[in-house]
């Protein structure tokens, strides 16, 4: 790219001749080609002497802290003596300062409008008596947890500066200020329930989201901080999602609806058994959303028998489709090969089997028993192969265990279809291992087969199936939570900031899934973080002017749309701010004629 200019255009209008300034550069394309790009438009110059052609502009004084409507002309100009207010500038000495990052602040500002939270937060956060804005402070976390997340740290470092946040809200750098940043984690959680009663209705308002099937499924995050911790603190150690066993960890409990919105979550100590966690939610919807008929869609592992007969006595309108455990699929093997299999749906079949007031459904999927099939022989020769390494080396009994056990951990249940003998010498050992072969058939016809149980004894089967693959939905929450807005790890020391953290990260969730409801209608195709990228790529940089009377006229200019981004903003129906008015220096004094 060539260094920036200044470049004048003419138009002629009713006679007369305008002049309209903008800055930009030369840009190399195709086949050597140059070809000039316009980076940022400067009309508010006038390029004339007549008073009636004179156009005024509104320029913040910062000696007066008042707007005033100034008339800008460059310095080879006369100012028109029926020009009330005047300033020549420097048009040949213009510098361009600060840029940073304004698109996709401004975007996440515009679903944080169109979510009303303007409404919800403004009641609740109101300023400080020494005016610490802790509204605008809650809009800085959680944008920033949506487009670049981080520690609160690098924010007040880093980050705040490289963004035009404090452009969009009309704050300055205290905003970001680290002591504030931590404060604000602290009011803003205990408003969390009513924040999601809040969204629901939004999210009924705007995309017309119904409310009777929900997902649950329980996760994982851990913690980069070291025990012992408080008595009742929430950090515990294990079964960790994320495999890290060494360090301790809280469990979070999402409900989401198949579109993937969330309608409560709960965080949990660490060494919760998934199991005990049902009850408490059953009870939390109904006091939160009322009693209504809703179907509740669960992976194996989570509700108990007695939670499962709690929901049918209770209520006839409360309904569960839940996976079943490995081992039931086995007590039922016989009961279900009398069956003949039924297509629902390509490369889809199901058998049913009425029982004891419920419907258990044997669903076979081609694609998942190739999926589940790759993965079994990938961690199978994994294991082979480390096994042999392992049967050559010359290692004393102790050692050979622990490295046995590690391979164990690497290859999981794989590890069931290799039978191992290791002889009792203590000095070199001798490793002998096969494979079980009968298990290995059994896994195999099993692959790709799962059981799924419902008191949805009347629904089309290819419903109940097409019900239950919608737990991807949960998983691909907390695949975003997780990855793409940075809730692990947690470097946060009090249990009150942690759950503070991931209720913020929460909230950058519901604007991400905003984001994609209207995507999904308006530009399927594109996903929520490719279009906050390409908006990212809209930067605001300061454009100074010196002034012939010793003063600067500053104008912060967001950058030209490319054809892309113009085309997102039309695709969804957005329509970019009027730029903001200059800025004049403090320094010397206003030109008068």
């Amino acid at each position: 790219m060539g260094k920036p200019f200044l470049h004048c255009h003419h138009r002629f209008k009713n006679g007369k001749d305008h002049c309209y300034w903008s800055i930009a550069e030369k840009v190399r394309v195709a086949h050597g080609r140059w070809v000039q790009r316009h980076i940022l438009y400067l009309g508010e110059i006038n390029d004339q002497q007549q008073a009636a052609w004179t156009k005024v502009t509104e320029v913040f004084d910062t000696t007066s802290r008042q707007m005033r409507e100034v008339a800008l002309f460059p310095d080879d100009r006369v100012i028109p003596t029926e020009v009330a207010c005047g300033v020549q500038i420097r048009l040949s000495e213009f510098k361009l300062c600060r840029p940073r990052q304004w698109g996709g602040c401004w975007l996440a500002l515009e679903l944080w409008s169109q979510l009303r939270l303007n409404d919800f937060w403004n009641g609740l956060l109101k300023p400080s008596r020494e005016g610490t804005p802790w509204y605008a402070i809650l809009q800085t976390l959680v944008i920033y947890r949506l487009l670049d997340p981080g520690s609160e740290w690098r924010l007040h470092r880093e980050w705040f500066n490289k963004s035009a946040l404090a452009d969009l809200l009309g704050e300055d750098y205290r905003l970001a200020e680290k002591d504030n940043l931590y404060r604000c984690l602290d009011k803003a959680l205990p408003h969390r329930r009513a924040l999601f009663q809040h969204l629901r209705r939004r999210w009924q308002d705007m995309f017309g989201i119904k409310f009777n099937i929900l997902l649950y499924d329980l996760t994982s995050t851990y913690f980069e901080s070291d025990p012992p911790f408080p008595e009742g603190d929430k950090r515990k150690f294990g079964y960790s999602r994320d495999k890290r066993s060494d360090c301790v960890q809280v469990v979070i409990a999402l409900i989401v609806t198949p579109e993937g919105f969330p309608l409560a979550y709960e965080v949990l100590p660490g060494n919760t058994n998934d199991k005990t966690t049902l009850h408490d939610f059953l009870i939390k919807i109904e006091e939160m959303y009322g009693k209504a008929e809703r179907i509740w869609i669960m992976d194996r592992g989570i509700p108990t028998e007695e939670t499962l007969t709690l929901m049918r006595e209770s209520d006839p309108r409360v309904f569960y489709l839940v996976g079943t455990p490995r081992g039931r699929l086995t007590q039922m093997e016989a009961q279900l090969l009398q069956l003949p299999w039924q297509r629902v749906r390509p490369a889809v079949d199901v058998k049913l089997l009425p029982r004891d007031g419920e419907l258990y459904v044997l669903a076979r999927s081609l694609d998942r028993r190739q999926k589940e099939r790759a993965m079994r022989r990938r961690k199978l020769k994994a294991l082979w192969r480390r096994l042999k390494e392992l049967s050559r080396q010359r290692l004393k009994r102790d050692d050979l265990l622990m490295k046995l056990g590690r391979a164990q951990e690497e290859a999981g249940k794989v590890f069931d279809l290799v039978e191992l003998e290791v002889s009792a010498a203590t000095s070199s050992p001798r490793l002998n291992f096969s494979l079980r072969k009968e298990k290995l058939r059994q896994v195999c016809r099993r692959e790709g087969r799962y059981l799924l149980r419902s008191n949805l004894t009347g629904q089309d089967p290819a419903q109940l199936w097409q019900l239950y693959i919608m737990l991807t939905e949960i998983e691909a929450a907390f695949k975003n939570l997780k990855d793409d807005l940075a809730l692990r790890p947690i470097y946060h020391q009090e249990e009150r900031r942690i759950e503070a953290h991931i209720f913020i990260a929460f909230m950058a969730y519901c604007l991400q899934v905003t984001l994609r409801a209207r995507l999904r209608v308006l530009a399927p195709g594109l996903t929520p973080r490719s279009v906050l990228e390409k908006f990212a790529a809209i930067q605001m940089v300061d454009v100074h002017f010196p002034t012939t009377d010793g003063r600067e006229l500053i104008f912060p200019r967001y950058t030209q749309p490319e054809k892309d981004q113009m085309m997102l903003l039309t695709q969804l129906k957005l329509k970019l701010p009027a730029q903001s008015p200059p800025r004049i220096t403090s320094k010397g004094t206003m030109v008068r004629n």
